[in-house]
């Protein structure tokens, strides 16, 4: 019994070390597939995977992340921009309400 968990235990070492390895170096897995029919090319799919630490990334010169709008924090100006909009619809609310009151009069 405690073979197996000596084996089990050598083998989490061993795929812990290879996680580390493909983290720090990183791997590119690349293919292409293409299908034609009758010599008219109907699809075509590239794949480019890069599997590597955000460090490696970044040190390879990719971060798209930092400025993905779903990934990144919102920006400062993004919350000033916000504000002069909600200041700009109070006052065409404020002017719509103005120009109705005469209407309510008659």
């Amino acid at each position: 019994m405690n073979d197996a968990r000596m084996e089990h235990s050598v083998q989490a070492v061993a795929l812990a070390d290879i996680l580390d390895r493909v983290l720090d170096k990183g791997v590119v897995i690349a293919g292409d597939v293409m299908v034609s029919l009758v010599g008219v090319e109907l699809l075509n799919i590239r794949l480019r995977l890069l599997i590597a630490s955000v460090d490696k990334a970044v040190e390879l010169g990719i971060n798209w992340w930092e400025h993905d709008p779903y990934l990144a924090p919102p920006s400062r100006s993004a919350g000033d921009d916000n504000g002069a909009l909600q200041e700009r619809i109070s006052r065409l609310e404020a002017l719509i309400e103005q120009s109705a009151e005469p209407d309510r009069a008659r």
